[in-house]
């Protein structure tokens, strides 16, 4: 159902598809609504700072980095803003980082229309976003009074291979430092079951992972 209320969106995503496809929803949900497109962090700083924005639908990857560092910023200029966190990733992974750090909702690129429909209504009324999924998972970390880190799951010696991966050592090199005994095909065992735990592919995604969850330096 639409609304006569004058609500400003404002659309970050590096993709102008994805950018075109929100704003239809947006002006299909709110009848007056202004909405405002930026592709990079550069832009959305402008907007920000020049318009008051009611709801922030906000991609994690852009050319700039990742839109995790500047989730502070976002809220410095403007500390009631709504931001809803609309990625690809995994949000077993990715959402409760977001949550963590400002944004107010998670939802998936692969989400249904309705379903995004649902979760702006969402964020405009209650002001945040979960699904069920995580949901639960924050029941789960509250009643087990541990944090939600998907690193958690790696074991000591995976967690040390994923490290020197993500350092661009090769095989050798990390049978090497490790001192193993053991044959190259026990690194490459190491690491396919990291990634398999992980729910991911490449080393990229390893990557983004350390730096979401891991607070020492890498």
């Amino acid at each position: 159902m639409k609304s006569s209320d004058q609500y400003n969106f404002l659309i970050a995503d590096d993709h102008s598809v994805v950018r075109q496809g929100i704003s239809l929803i947006f002006k299909d949900l709110f009848l007056n609504a202004e909405v405002f497109k930026a592709g990079s962090f550069k832009d959305i700083f402008k907007i920000l700072s020049e318009v008051y924005v009611d709801l922030l639908v906000l991609d994690v990857h852009f050319p700039d980095g990742n839109s995790l560092n500047i989730l502070a910023e976002i809220k410095a200029i403007q500390p009631d803003i709504k931001i809803l966190v609309f990625s690809a990733c995994d949000e077993n992974i990715y959402a409760m980082r977001y949550l963590n750090n400002g944004a107010s909702g998670y939802l998936n690129k692969g989400s249904s229309e309705d379903e995004m429909k649902f979760a702006i209504n969402t964020m405009i009324s209650s002001g945040q976003y979960m699904s069920q999924n995580i949901k639960e998972r924050i029941l789960d970390s509250f009643i087990s009074k541990t944090i939600v880190n998907p690193l958690d799951i790696l074991s000591n010696q995976e967690i040390e291979v994923a490290r020197l991966l993500i350092k661009g050592y090769g095989n050798l090199e990390i049978l090497e430092l490790l001192k193993s005994k053991k044959d190259i095909v026990t690194v490459n065992s190491y690491k396919n079951r990291i990634f398999e735990k992980l729910g991911i592919d490449n080393l990229p995604d390893l990557i983004n992972l350390f730096q979401l969850y891991f607070e020492e330096k890498i």
